[in-house]
């Protein structure tokens, strides 16, 4: 038979004192309504003697809110990848007394909406709705009865709904200063995207924004890009045969790869046609994904700050919660994560 839970009655008995005072000493009201320290005191020690916890669904009646937000997204939760980011928000809600309900839809539109519902039914206090890689959504109508922002998601519409993305342009640059900084000028060539703006995977905003800030940083220094070759699918066969491609016709002195597992590929490619990293050929690519830190030699990777999105995100959200409501045809803000380079062996200045 399980213990029977300890009430607010239980507490005022022990501490000699009416419920009305106990509730108001547990409430942190005891000072403002000049209950003396002694019995402040006298409360506050039963409560940890009686290990008495405060009712959730009571407290959420008198004050309006569940101290609950839910967490709703298409494959976050079971990606080993990109798991960080529930661990930012799951930090960043426990450090303010609140609960995270996390919900996964595999990209279902009915199952979200169904996530969405439930997450309402219960009263959460606000909900992030998060997408694995940064994308455009159409967002669910419903999702407006509560505060809400959007992670790692742009809003195909004009929304109210402010977003949390990685600083992507910022990234490109990153990458490009990475290879400028090395000495490098000539023969850099992009592997996954390029060179020209309209030459990137479907759908891919992450693609579309690295592009821009790559460009953007050689444009100002005068440099051009040798050339570029699209992946559809930035996965390592794709930059093996990308990479092979270009071997066919030029000789690099370095490669920017749109991703690390694009990466890996252009390693195998470079290895079979006799070429050494950093030595004949340097390397930069994004995300620092685990593989980046396992490759020989280690890649110099521009992170996706997973964590720090997570935690961004909870912190918009409960800037959200505190509003009094949205002015009509006000368009939510877009706050930009920075992403860290992390700086490895896979460049070097280029071979004389």
């Amino acid at each position: 038979m399980s213990a029977r839970r300890v009430t607010l009655a239980d507490v005022a008995q022990a501490a000699g004192v009416s419920r009305t005072t106990a509730s108001l000493v547990l409430t942190g009201r005891g000072r403002e309504l000049r209950i003396s320290l002694d019995v402040e005191q006298r409360v506050l020690r039963a409560a940890d003697e009686l290990r008495y916890r405060p009712n959730a669904v009571s407290v959420g009646l008198r004050t309006g809110t569940t101290r609950t937000i839910g967490f709703v997204s298409d494959t976050v939760a079971t990606s080993r990848l990109a798991g960080d980011m529930i661990k930012g928000a799951l930090e960043a809600a426990r450090e303010r007394g609140v609960m995270l309900f996390i919900g996964e839809t595999e990209g279902d539109p009915d199952l979200e909406g169904g996530l969405l519902h439930a997450m309402q039914d219960r009263q959460v206090d606000g909900i992030i709705l998060a997408a694995m890689y940064t994308r455009t959504i159409k967002v669910p109508k419903d999702i407006a009865a509560s505060p809400a922002v959007l992670l790692n998601a742009l809003p195909k519409q004009p929304s109210p709904l402010p977003s949390i993305l990685p600083d992507e342009v910022e990234a490109g640059r990153a990458a490009a200063r990475v290879l400028l900084k090395a000495g490098h000028r000539e023969g850099i060539h992009l592997i996954g995207v390029g060179p020209g703006t309209r030459n990137v995977p479907p759908q891919s905003v992450a693609a579309v924004e690295r592009l821009t800030g790559i460009r953007e940083v050689f444009r100002e220094a005068g440099v051009k890009i040798a050339s570029g070759r699209v992946c559809r699918d930035w996965q390592p066969e794709e930059g093996l045969l990308a990479t092979r491609e270009m071997l066919a016709s030029f000789r690099p002195r370095a490669l920017i790869c749109l991703n690390d597992r694009i990466a890996f590929g252009a390693y195998q490619a470079l290895s079979d046609a006799g070429l050494s990293v950093p030595m004949d050929v340097s390397v930069v690519s994004f995300d620092d994904h685990p593989l980046a830190s396992w490759m020989r030699p280690k890649l110099t990777s521009v992170a996706l700050p997973h964590y720090e999105l997570g935690r961004k995100a909870v912190d918009v959200l409960f800037t959200e919660m505190g509003r009094d409501g949205v002015a009509e045809g006000h368009r939510g803000e877009v706050h930009r994560v920075p992403m860290p380079v992390r700086d490895r062996e896979s460049v070097a200045p280029p071979a004389e």
